[in-house]
């Protein structure tokens, strides 16, 4: 019998099944190292060496996912590597192709972060059927936000754009550092007890793992969770993601989303309320119209009777139809006057009087609004329009 031949492979042969059976069966891990001889050649692409005090590895990190970093590789660096275990065919070189990276004392938060996220997980607090709904039209909107921080001018200036009308309470919490988890639970907890608000907006600006860490912190997930106000999560930037987003019962990728997903557009609102007028008067119109035809009806049906039998049959039905037709005409009347009122007080609420009847006030330079303080300069004369007349002041 002839013996089997010996598979004799060819170098490139054998690195690339040695690379396909690494990628194959080999999970991305997690790796942490220091950064030495990195590299970043026009192309784009990162090359360097992760190492620690007794062996190195080479690593590449592709443009693509290099533009995703919120830091600056440089020598020296402890980080946190997601990558997959590969070679490099050419040089048959053993490396790492890296998914994404983050410096080693956010990869520690990381760690945290999933262990908290499983966790809270197999409890229940992430299921979507315990999660509450908005109501459908939110008249007063509280905000647990920083008093001082970008994210509650941007909400601000969101509603003011879509729906001035909307009453809006601010809940000044911490929104970052070690007292900050305990503030924004007392902000939620106060909020429920005050029972002043339809739903509560929880947000902040971006900002690094460690930023927003207290968005993170397990009592504040679950005073989320025991919260009996809806709550929409508006934290950090679009790309972030904390255990707030997880639990709240909404989940905006931003502060200003968050402003939007509560507040109606006041076009479209007015849209609908003219809409709305219109098909009054239709059903006004029909009503009428229906009733003309029974009277016509009636009148035909008379003329075959014999007189005294029309009095006695028809007189107690001419009655029923009149007090009908009068009961839905008044109906459909009031529900208009109705309509029209809240279109007019919409329209007032947008008005400058009535704005400056709330303690608002315009202050002009000459014919020409002034919108900041760079518009004016010590020595000007500026006209302060209030809403029952004018101060003329002095810059000083």
């Amino acid at each position: 019998m002839e013996k089997n031949k010996e598979t004799i492979y060819s170098v490139s042969q054998l690195n690339f099944l040695t690379r396909t059976t690494m990628e194959k069966n080999f999970p991305r891990i997690h790796v942490e190292g220091e950064i030495s001889n990195f590299v970043c050649p026009s192309s784009g692409h990162y090359y360097f060496t992760l190492k620690d005090e007794k062996a190195q590895i080479r690593c590449a990190m592709f443009r693509g996912q290099n533009r995703r970093l919120r830091f600056t590789m440089e020598d020296g660096m402890q980080i946190v590597l997601k990558a997959k275990v590969s070679i490099y065919e050419g040089r048959g070189d053993y490396q790492l192709i890296v998914d994404s990276a983050q410096e080693a004392g956010d990869g520690k938060l990381q760690r945290a972060f999933e262990a908290l996220k499983i966790k809270l997980s197999e409890k229940g607090l992430f299921d979507a059927d315990r999660k509450k709904a908005l109501p459908d039209f939110i008249e007063t909107i509280g905000v647990a936000t920083s008093s001082t921080g970008a994210a509650i001018r941007d909400i601000l200036s969101v509603l003011k754009r879509r729906f001035p009308a909307m009453r809006v309470i601010i809940y000044p919490t911490l929104v970052q550092g070690n007292e900050a988890a305990a503030d924004i639970v007392n902000a939620i907890q106060v909020a429920n007890k005050r029972k002043e608000c339809d739903a509560l907006i929880l947000a902040r600006g971006g900002g690094s793992l460690e930023d927003l860490w207290p968005f993170n912190e397990e009592a504040v997930a679950n005073a989320i969770f025991e919260s009996k106000l809806p709550i929409v999560s508006g934290v950090g930037h679009e790309t972030d993601v904390t255990i707030a987003d997880f639990i709240a019962d909404v989940r905006a990728p931003t502060p200003s989303a968050a402003a939007e997903t509560v507040s109606p557009n006041l076009s479209e609102c007015l849209r609908n309320t003219t809409s709305l007028f219109k098909l009054c008067i239709a059903a006004i119109h029909n009503a009428l119209s229906q009733r003309s035809q029974e009277l016509d009806w009636v009148t035909k049906r008379l003329r075959l009777q014999h007189p005294e039998q029309q009095l006695r049959e028809q007189s107690q039905t001419l009655d029923q139809l009149d007090a009908r037709m009068h009961r839905n005409i008044n109906t459909t009347l009031e529900f208009s006057k109705q309509t029209l009122a809240h279109l007019a007080q919409s329209l007032h609420t947008l008005s400058p009087l009535a704005t400056l009847s709330r303690g608002y006030a315009i202050t002009y330079k000459g014919k020409n609004v002034v919108k900041s303080v760079a518009d004016s300069k010590a020595g000007d004369t500026l006209t302060t329009r209030l809403s029952d007349g004018e101060i003329t002041s002095t810059v000083i």
